[in-house]
């Protein structure tokens, strides 16, 4: 009778174990980031009332792609639905800082959403549905130096890029098309509008060819502002397209940033993409800035850069660029050591190592 309650009892634990490898199995958690540091040379800096403030050489922190560090998970929960989540911060490989976020632990992304055959709906810390249609559309891949990410930067700082208070929702591809929505609370009492923030955006896919458009409308006057300002109030359109071509896509967009109390400013963006071989890319664009409200007060930035794959996950890099601003304007040339520029002709470069693990 001993032996039997014996057998029984490990049968039941190793039922136990069979139950537990089981539940284990739909779901997962993953640790993700990558590590970019790049020494950035430019001839000019912004010194005192738009002045030259002389040249530098230096290290910088994510010269290509943010540096950051996340935790990703999902759990199947049957009949096609999944919970997901997010947790993401910033990272300063120079200083070993929080850097490319609100200034938050988990600054860029923190939320949890689920899935299913109806789309994805999401809340906590995320992108925005403007954010992403200006990504997608930039022929550099936004890079953090000589890309639309800087002209993005330059006008609105972290909006629209992380959003705190935000609810979202990503629709499945229908015929081509798919659509983003978010709503973004400010968490005044008394006040809806304060700190409030939603983005729309609408893309269609056929084939090689793409187009996307997108806007954003935003309120200052958060709750819990965060350190890195994040509700500057601006109205954001946009209006993309991509097209590929055997190794080569291009890439044009149109977007305004029409900031409360400053610029109101049109970008023009252009250019190309060409994969040389599976280990080495090149691209080049040119953003062209104008401020609606006065037309003297313009820029225009080019930028050139190589890629090549050492592996699937390591990548050296070399980058190029010149801007020239005119009358207010103030584009600069990477986000992290040269975000702002001076008065006329600048001139930088950066070379690099990324690695995505």
């Amino acid at each position: 009778m001993k032996k039997g309650c014996e057998i029984a009892g490990r049968v039941a634990i190793l039922a136990c174990l069979c139950a537990g490898a089981t539940a284990h199995a739909q779901s997962s958690v993953t640790l993700y980031g990558a590590v970019d540091a790049a020494l950035l040379y430019t001839n000019k800096t912004l010194g005192e009332n738009g002045g030259n403030g002389g040249s530098q050489f230096s290290l910088v922190d994510s010269g290509l792609n943010s540096s950051r560090f996340g935790l990703r998970g999902t759990e199947d929960l049957g009949g096609g639905l999944h919970a997901n989540f997010d947790l993401e911060s910033g990272i300063n490989v120079a200083n070993g800082g929080l850097n490319d976020s609100n200034g938050n632990f988990f600054g860029r992304q923190a939320w949890i959403s689920l899935a299913g055959r109806f789309g994805e709906v999401k809340a906590g810390v995320q992108y925005s549905p403007f954010l992403y249609a200006v990504d997608e559309t930039d022929p550099r891949g936004f890079s953090d130096f000589g890309s639309g990410a800087i002209t993005y930067v330059d006008n609105v700082y972290a909006t629209g890029l992380f959003n705190s208070n935000a609810i979202s929702y990503a629709s499945p591809d229908i015929a081509g098309f798919t659509a983003r929505a978010m709503l973004a609370l400010g968490g005044v009492a008394g006040d809806f509008q304060a700190g409030r923030q939603y983005s729309f955006s609408l893309k269609y896919e056929h084939a090689e060819f793409a187009i996307n458009a997108a806007m954003y409308d935003g309120n200052s006057g958060a709750a819990q502002p965060t350190p890195v300002p994040s509700d500057i109030e601006f109205l954001g359109r946009t209006l993309g397209v991509s097209y590929h071509f055997g190794p080569v896509t291009a890439k044009a967009s149109f977007t305004n940033y029409k900031v409360a109390g400053s610029f109101n400013n049109n970008v023009i963006a252009g250019g190309l993409n060409y994969s040389v071989t599976p280990s080495v890319t090149l691209d080049g664009g040119v953003w062209w800035t104008s401020d609606r409200s006065q037309t003297s007060n313009n820029s225009i930035l080019g930028a050139i850069g190589a890629q090549y794959f050492l592996s699937k996950a390591t990548v050296v890099y070399a980058q190029a660029a010149v801007v020239h601003n005119n009358g207010k304007m103030d584009t600069g040339l990477a986000i992290n050591g040269a975000l702002f520029g001076a008065d006329g002709t600048t001139v930088g470069a950066n070379v690099g190592v990324r690695h995505f693990f």
